[in-house]
């Protein structure tokens, strides 16, 4: 039977899956890269590691699969920007990473000048670092850098515009709707990179990618990569390629992915929804990978957190190790942790703001303190779907969740209790990988629809056992949390602290 290789481009990994027709995973592979941070708040990738790893996993999980796939599916960590030579393909410079917080000067330039409501109106997005644009704009400042880009030497994009240039020896340069919408150059209306945002962001339009559809074939790769001439049939940045995995294809259907970050996305149908204060609209796809929208909302710091608690302040041995540390307490003894590492997103949308851990006391415990970072992830969660449901969109009648944080059972009912609605698990959690491999089969014939696809899952079903008193008293507590991080970011409006009479 026909199979699917999905590549995986994540933010600290790459992993390639095997997919077979029946939706069986027939091999995996997983490889790490190197995470730069050259000063506080920046964040960089090497693109050529990138690369190097993304082809080492797939051969791995070809190899694993004993199996010649018909077809590749690409998907990515979404707002990470790459500059490179079209001609030699070698990276200039460093990838900017979506964590990377350089451009937050520039971002309050553009909201003090008043084009915040253009950039809503054209893309549904705001005026954050996390977004390409300001990356991009920022890699440009050296003139013979701009030079180049505006003679036609050099190419940018989003990673998954990356792989298929080295996967096709620069043969091809594109990206698709997804991918596109987060760069806060694409207009969703007109559906094609936007000529005035261009010219405010000085991003030469010779520079970009063009813009394709996310299932269909765009490109075949080179065989001397994966020992065969594989056609690329799908693309999709990982929250939106994660959401089809999902079979999230109709209005009012939701996921929310537990990575590095953790990102909720609702499926707004395919009319353009009117998104409240904070939350993001955004491309997604229909049921045949068609272009459609989704309300987004993202909470910048998910798994990470336990990954600085693991390797920051050693107090965890391996992140499976949080569950049980997070049980053998009843609560967090009045701890409270905001992990805004790299700032807080939806929807307060605040860049300066810090981690924060309230609370603290002689009694603590590093189980406390492991309970509330675990609880953040769910806090934050929460808040994202509230603020979806309360601006007037569909009731969710129960959230399906993937990701690596999702094998943590103590977690998974933690967020069905706080969201007061069932949370459904699938039995394969890598479902961003699974929807890119879902997206490229559609397109090569390998699946009839998304429902066939979705039919081979199992899904475990957390129900809420919190009482509605007990579940508002906590999220209260975190939301206080939340305001004493926002006062740190923001000190000319807190409170002064009255100075000593002595």
């Amino acid at each position: 039977m026909p199979s699917i290789l999905a590549l995986d481009q994540g933010t600290t990994g790459s992993t390639a899956l095997v997919v077979n027709h029946d939706g069986r995973v027939l091999a995996s592979a997983s490889r790490e890269f190197t995470q730069h941070f050259p000063a506080p708040g920046l964040v960089e990738h090497d693109a050529e590691e990138l690369f190097r790893v993304t082809m080492l996993a797939a051969r791995e999980a070809i190899a694993a699969a004993q199996d010649i796939p018909v077809g590749i599916g690409i998907t990515n960590q979404r707002e990470t920007v790459v500059l490179w030579d079209r001609a030699t393909l070698a990276p200039v410079g460093r990838a900017i990473v979506w964590q990377d917080r350089r451009t937050a000067g520039r971002c309050r330039e553009l909201r003090d000048a008043g084009h915040e409501e253009l950039l809503r109106a054209r893309t549904g997005l705001v005026a954050d670092p996390y977004f390409t644009a300001t990356k991009l704009e920022w890699m440009l400042h050296d003139p013979r850098v701009r030079w180049r880009a505006e003679t036609g030497e050099l190419a940018a994009g989003t990673i998954d515009a990356w792989l298929i240039a080295r996967l096709t020896g620069g043969r091809v340069h594109v990206t698709d709707h997804t991918n596109a919408s987060r760069t806060l150059l694409y207009s969703l209306e007109r559906r094609d990179w936007d000529p005035d945002l261009l010219e405010l962001f000085s991003v030469p339009r010779l520079l970009l990618p063009d813009i394709v559809p996310s299932s269909g074939v765009v490109a075949e790769s080179d065989p001397a990569h994966l020992g065969a001439a594989l056609p690329v049939a799908g693309i999709a940045g990982d929250q939106q390629a994660a959401l089809f995995g999902q079979g999230c294809v109709s209005a009012g259907t939701a996921k929310n992915t537990y990575g590095t970050g953790a990102f909720l996305l609702m499926h707004a149908g395919t009319e353009r929804p009117v998104a409240a204060p904070g939350l993001l609209t955004t491309a997604a796809c229909g049921p045949r990978g068609e272009p459609a929208f989704a309300l987004e909302g993202s909470v910048f710091i998910a798994g990470a957190a336990i990954q600085w608690l693991r390797d920051g302040l050693g107090l965890l041995a391996n992140a499976a190790e949080s569950e049980s540390l997070a049980r053998s307490v009843p609560d967090t003894a009045g701890v409270s942790f905001v992990p805004a590492f790299v700032g807080l997103g939806t929807p307060h949308w605040e860049p300066a703001a810090r981690g924060t851990i309230t609370g603290l006391t002689r009694g603590t415990t590093r189980a406390h303190v492991v309970r509330a970072a675990l609880e953040s992830i769910a806090f934050a969660s929460a808040d994202l779907l509230a603020a979806m449901e309360g601006a007037g969109h569909q009731r969710v009648a129960a959230l399906r969740v993937d990701g690596g944080a999702t094998a943590n059972d103590w977690l998974m009912q933690f967020q069905a209790d706080v969201l007061g609605l069932p949370v459904e698990r699938p039995d394969v959690v890598e479902t961003t990988a699974l929807g890119a491999a879902a997206l490229a089969g559609l397109a090569l014939g390998v699946w009839g629809s998304v429902d066939e696809f979705v039919s081979a899952r199992h899904f475990t079903r957390f129900v809420p056992a919190m009482g509605r008193e007990e579940r508002e008293v906590k999220l209260s507590e975190w939301r206080r949390a939340i305001g004493a991080a926002l006062a740190w970011a923001r000190p000319q409006a807190a409170t002064a602290v009255p100075q000593s009479s002595q």
